[in-house]
């Protein structure tokens, strides 16, 4: 087993670190034995659990515990909102999770500014002449880069043109304030581990009368909309981490006043360095970082052999580091985008990571100096 202990731990976006409240919760439902469905006692006590959590994880975004779809993740979610709403077209942002454009392969692609915003001209152009009824797609920040979108001008905008509005939330969940009334969306998509739950488990928020129809089928869980029996377990971790992360929505400040920090420390360090999607509001906890003349799959690997864990791309692709289709949308050519990483503070974050992290990225810049080249030799692990 690998040791830890001495590992700093800065890809929150990829999963952040399990809260306390979501393991204790696991660990209680994990003594149960009822099914949910069941009505004797022991299913009415499994019930209650998966009940319970359907209220925290609607408080987390303001909705309705009877909006609340529980899913396998954020995925599986993204895949019922834009299969099942059986839409006659549907538009996507150019930087929508890998998940939202696989759904839709067919999607007309809404482009983005170089800032990494939706650009809205182009989006209401696309709908006045698209078929209908129609689905728009924009994810609230977006996970490379931080970015937050103006969702409820994406919202005025399609219901200008009776159109639908689906919201990936997955990243922006638990590190904003979130109201789906405010937002106005028809569908919001959640993520339990991307706020400190269990992996494989999240939600579909879905607004009143929007029509849904299940991606599997089965029994009548989950108000018809998905067969299977609920994931009890995970979902109270969800819930628990859900109402941790609500609590703790203040603290959102002091992780961005240590992001901001760690980016004022990397570019005075390395002259040259990028900080893409800067010219946006951008979620607290995320950075995108270019370092001059060095590849991004370099510096994830002389990272992790420092002792600090960053990631380049959306790190949702079996471990490979590929080209970046956000950052190519923002108008990022390949040379400069194949530089970027991605630094993303945890709730648990604290200024010894961040400490760290410039520490090895900048010793890491006067190897790169030294060599002369973008494939430094890297130490043994």
């Amino acid at each position: 087993m690998i040791a830890m202990s001495a590992q700093t731990y800065l890809d929150a976006n990829a999963t952040a670190p399990l809260r306390p409240e979501a393991r204790a919760a696991m660990a209680a439902a994990l003594d149960l034995t009822g099914n949910p469905s069941s009505v004797h006692r022991f299913g009415r006590l499994a019930r209650r659990y998966t009940e319970d959590a359907r209220e925290q994880v609607a408080a987390l975004v303001g909705a309705r515990p009877a909006q609340i779809v529980f899913t396998s993740g954020g995925t599986e979610a993204n895949n019922l909102a834009l299969k099942g709403t059986k839409a006659a077209s549907i538009l996507v942002s150019a930087i929508e999770h890998d998940s939202v454009l696989a759904a839709a392969p067919g999607a007309i692609r809404i482009p983005v500014t170089s800032a990494g915003s939706i650009d809205l001209d182009a989006l209401d152009r696309l709908l006045a002449g698209g078929e209908r009824p129609a689905l728009v797609s924009v994810m609230l920040a977006n996970n490379e880069t931080g970015a937050i979108q103006p969702i409820a001008s994406v919202v005025e905008r399609t219901r200008a043109h009776g159109a639908q509005t689906h919201c990936d939330a997955v990243q922006a969940a638990g590190r904003l304030p979130i109201s789906m009334a405010e937002l106005g969306v028809d569908l919001l998509t959640l993520s339990a581990h991307k706020l400190g739950g269990p992996q494989g488990v999240g939600a579909l928020v879905v607004a009143e009368p929007v029509g849904l129809a299940p991606l599997l089928g089965g029994g009548g869980q989950e108000r018809g909309r998905r067969a299977g029996t609920e994931n009890v377990a995970a979902i109270a971790g969800f819930g628990a981490a859900a109402a941790a992360a609500l609590a703790e929505l203040e603290k959102q400040s002091e992780i961005g006043q240590l992001r901001d920090e760690m980016e004022a420390r990397a570019c005075a360090a390395v002259p040259g360095t990028i900080v893409f999607g800067r010219a946006a509001p951008r979620l607290a906890n995320t950075s995108c970082l270019a370092m001059p003349g060095l590849a991004a799959e370099t510096q994830v690997m002389a990272l992790d052999l420092a002792g600090v864990a960053i990631s380049a791309g959306a790190a949702c692709s079996s471990g490979k580091v590929r080209a970046s289709h956000v950052l190519a949308a923002m108008g990022c050519g390949p040379e400069e985008a194949g530089r970027a990483i991605r630094v993303s503070l945890s709730w648990q974050s604290t200024q010894s990571d961040i400490d760290r992290f410039v520490e090895a990225w900048t010793a890491l810049a006067r190897r790169r100096a030294m060599s002369g080249n973008d494939r430094i030799t890297l130490p043994a692990a």
